[in-house]
């Protein structure tokens, strides 16, 4: 039976109607400072919990739970006889039900004028402290974290005279801990931000990740799957987007997604990236959406079938039509018009990413890749070059204009894409690429063979890790590559570069390598 219940509320929504169930039960209630005067503003009779421990609150309200008469309560065992004495000894009333949400602190920090010390003030102490001595006491004291139970917990009640379950009380248990390690972790992250003197990657690395959804499998059908979604992310991104249509994401949609995403935020002018398992298989710009959509779809349109799509404008009705003239699992856009959603609509299975005003944003966060037993966390790869024509030129002749304009696109592209990487481009799109390979001169081949023949010559090429020898240089040359991006670095460069030179073409080092493993 319930029959004492503390209530202290930051977020008072439903704990009014809360309160008025447990007083129809005859519940009597301790409660304290703004959650005391809106319980007595309903009329709902209420003892505050300075008068029940005979102490004040003081410190500005810091002190006022933390009392023997409300811990006891909470931490008293019932069926111990040696407790229940102790209890009746010092006059400590057992407390059954605790209703605590805790101070805003993620609201308070989410502001943009939060100060430190408006941050420190929201620290919650005394809410904590009572969750966990609740539930620590679970078979004895129900604690309601979430104002999502209230309603289901006055109804058993009902069925069970004014009383819980066991079960139920272990239940809701479980969730104060998950609520307190979330609450502590975010407290302990923005203090590690605050810090100046902080190192980078701390000695103790604390996550927190909310689950979405379960997934109908992982990568393949015998294992299972959830997505959980970054706390307090601001980035434009997929776990932020919103579905529009089509079937539930699954494990490898979400991963080709990112990649999509995250390859369209190079651009600047009107950009499509087509991504097919996790690699781009056709990248465009254009005048139009559906003229860059063509494009990067007739890189590879055989691997384009059943691909994943990123736009950085709001997808047309054009590009709608021209889209579901194929088969295509994802479109991720920052927005779809009307007329293209109507068109959508015909092919319901194709899924819809909304991703918000716009693909850009300020980039957050850190690169992680779990292993076993472990986690490798780095800096995201975010490098860019400014200003192309500023890179070292190291071949006898200078790249052209229309060179140095389609070099730009390739370095965009070939850094998204897997190790060992070779993008061939022109100007506005991709026309062959190879992916993952364990030698550099097998990309260079597969690229090759990817593109349509006539259209490589005058083409360029980027690597995103330097040539170890110049075999890849010459077949290149062989397939109509007129001038080259890479890194540099190898102690073979200068055999490298001589190729270049004697096949009259144009090579420049960016003195930075894209690595994607």
């Amino acid at each position: 039976m319930i029959k004492l219940a503390l209530i202290s509320v930051s977020n008072k929504e439903g704990v009014i109607d809360f309160a008025k169930g447990l007083n129809g039960f005859g519940v009597k209630i301790l409660s304290t400072g703004g959650t005391a005067k809106s319980l007595r503003d309903a009329g709902i009779p209420v003892t505050d919990v300075s008068e029940h421990t005979g102490f004040p609150e003081m410190l500005d309200g810091r002190v006022k739970t933390l009392h023997p008469k409300i811990h006891g309560g909470l931490l008293g065992k019932r069926d111990n006889p040696e407790h229940v004495k102790k209890m009746q000894e010092h006059n400590i009333e057992p407390i059954d039900m605790v209703v605590v949400n805790l101070y805003p602190f993620e609201a308070t920090i989410s502001k943009p004028d939060c100060t430190f010390e408006d941050a420190i003030e929201n620290i919650d102490i005394g809410g904590p402290t009572m969750l966990r001595s609740a539930a620590k006491n679970f078979k004895d004291v129900a604690v309601v974290v979430d104002p999502l139970d209230y309603k289901k917990l006055l109804a058993e009640m009902k069925k069970k005279n004014g009383g819980l379950s066991e079960d139920t009380k272990f239940e809701l248990a479980k969730k104060v801990f998950l609520h307190t390690a979330r609450y502590d972790s975010v407290i302990s992250n923005y203090l590690e931000r605050s810090d100046k003197e902080t190192v980078r990657f701390p000695g103790i690395l604390t996550l927190q990740f909310e689950k979405v959804q379960n997934l109908r499998y992982g990568e393949n059908p015998h294992q299972q799957g959830a997505f959980y979604r970054e706390l307090n992310t601001k980035e434009p991104s997929v776990s932020k987007s919103k579905q529009l249509q089509g079937k539930e994401m699954s494990f490898n949609n979400f991963l080709d997604s990112n990649s999509a995403l995250e390859l369209i935020k190079e651009f600047d002018e009107p950009a499509v990236v087509i991504v097919k398992h996790n690699n781009p298989c056709g990248v465009a710009v254009g005048e139009s959406l559906v003229d860059a959509y063509v494009r990067a779809r007739d890189t590879d349109p055989v691997s384009a079938f059943g691909g994943v799509i990123a736009f950085n404008r709001m997808v047309d009705v054009e590009a709608a039509k021209e889209i579901i003239s194929t088969f295509v699992e994802v479109v991720i856009a920052p927005e779809f018009d009307e007329e293209a959603l109507a068109e959508f609509k015909k092919k319901k299975d194709i899924r819809l990413l909304d991703i918000g005003p716009t693909v850009k944003g300020e980039p957050e966060g850190m690169d992680m890749k779990k292993i076993v037993g472990g986690l490798i966390l780095q800096d995201r790869d975010l490098g860019r070059i400014d200003d192309i024509r500023k890179l070292k030129i190291v071949t006898k002749r200078e790249p052209k204009e229309k060179e140095w304009n389609a070099l730009s696109f390739a370095w965009k592209v070939c850094k998204h894409v897997k190790s060992n990487a070779i993008v061939i481009t022109n100007e506005r799109h991709t026309l062959g690429i190879g992916i993952g390979q364990t030698s550099r001169v097998d990309s260079v081949k597969i690229a090759i063979m990817k593109a349509k023949k006539p259209a490589l010559k005058g083409s360029v090429l980027a690597s995103d890790a330097f040539f170890p020898f110049s075999d890849g240089i010459i077949t290149a040359v062989k397939a109509g590559v007129k001038a080259v991006i890479q890194p540099g670095g190898s102690i073979r460069d200068d055999e490298v570069i001589a190729a270049a030179d004697k096949h009259k073409i144009a090579m420049v080092f960016t003195g930075m390598r894209h690595f994607r493993h």
